[in-house]
């Protein structure tokens, strides 16, 4: 089986086993464990109800003093695959390991912007944690990028590989803060590219992002000027080279696989070689490339929102007006069944929104 094949078969048998999985205690609670699972929105101690969530229904409690994040797992995902039916059980699993990392004296400062938890409990269905009091990013600055790849770099290091760097699950206070990890893998860092091992090494930590989320953003810039949207671009590749460089140099210091180093020094080249000649090229293969695989993830979750058509848009225009640009740069079906496939993929995506 493959790693991913895995992994499902390893958290549905968990799920099937009737076993829990808990962080921390019900004692270190700041109200009863029953009342946090009983509540609805209108209690008294409910500051704010966020509905939005795809896995689990998210309060802002305040209790003891201070505020607190309460997710309750909903009933039903509205991610219909394995993974999105399994991962709040996965994010109870990934905040133990990044509970006992933050003991990592090497990874300590560094995994300072991944929100702490106070307690868990996977089979009553809840999750607390401190409120983080900070913003949704809209626009990316260097100080963001620069804390973003860090802490990317030190989860990685960490063995632990983010696949859902999406709008949703940052936020700002100062600190680029990661919160939700119901999409984040364990996998060796020395041997494997990500949770999938080496099968897949198109997937990696700045894709992930700029797939998931900054391309939605440039996108949006593109429409003030193609020269905004480049200049944010080649900030984030110019951060993403250095992030990756350390990277690289931890890894070997450990003694990491020539594959993996390998593979590194691909991707460091591609995105140097571009810096210093004409990075316009490598801005329209990494563009078509993010808006494609995040269309592909929306519907294959069928979680489709506004982004997801504005995606479909770029990809229809690009398509009409540069074909010739993209056939050369990446792998394409032909004109008129790469049309195709986007006719079909809007009239999915406007069934598949998601509220």
């Amino acid at each position: 089986m493959t790693p991913e094949q895995n992994r499902h078969a390893a958290q549905l048998a968990f799920v099937a086993s009737g076993a829990e999985l808990n962080i921390g205690t019900p004692e270190e609670c700041p109200l009863p464990v029953d009342q946090l699972v009983a509540t609805r929105g209108d209690e008294p101690y409910v500051r704010e109800r966020f509905s939005a969530g795809l896995t689990a229904h998210v309060y802002r409690i305040h209790a003891q003093g201070q505020d607190w994040t309460l997710k309750l797992a909903r009933e039903k995902c509205k991610v219909q695959n394995v993974d999105g039916q399994t991962s709040f059980l996965n994010e109870i699993q990934r905040r133990a390991d990044l509970r006992h990392l933050k003991h990592d004296p090497l990874l300590t400062d560094r995994l300072s912007a991944i929100v702490d938890t106070r307690y868990a409990s996977f089979r009553h269905g809840v999750l607390l944690s401190p409120w983080i009091e900070g913003v949704a990013i809209q626009a990316w600055d260097e100080r963001q990028l620069l804390q973003l790849f860090d802490t990317l770099v030190a989860l990685l290091l960490g063995g632990l590989f983010e696949w859902d760097l999406c709008t949703g699950n940052t936020l700002d206070d100062g600190q680029v803060r990661l919160f939700d990890f119901g999409y984040m893998y364990r996998f060796d860092p020395l041997r494997a590219f990500n949770s999938n091992g080496t099968a897949m090494p198109q997937f990696h930590a700045a894709e992930r992002f700029e797939t998931r989320q900054y391309f939605a953003h440039l996108l949006r810039l593109e429409q003030d000027g193609e020269r905004l949207a480049l200049d944010a671009f080649t900030l984030e590749k110019r951060i993403a080279v250095e992030a990756y460089q350390g990277l690289r140099a931890e890894l070997a210091s450990r003694g990491a696989a020539p594959v993996v180093l390998d593979w590194l020094d691909g991707i460091i080249a591609t995105w140097k070689r571009a810096l210093v000649n004409d990075v316009s090229e490598l801005y329209l293969q990494e563009a078509w490339r993010s808006h494609w695989l995040d269309l592909h993830d929306d519907l294959s979750g069928q979680t489709c929102t506004p982004s997801t058509l504005a995606r479909i848009g770029w990809l229809e225009r690009t398509a009409r007006e540069r074909y010739a640009d993209v056939q050369r740069l990446v792998v394409v079906e032909s004109k008129n069944r790469l049309f195709d496939q986007l006719r079909e993929a809007r009239q999915l995506a406007q069934r598949w929104q998601v509220a």
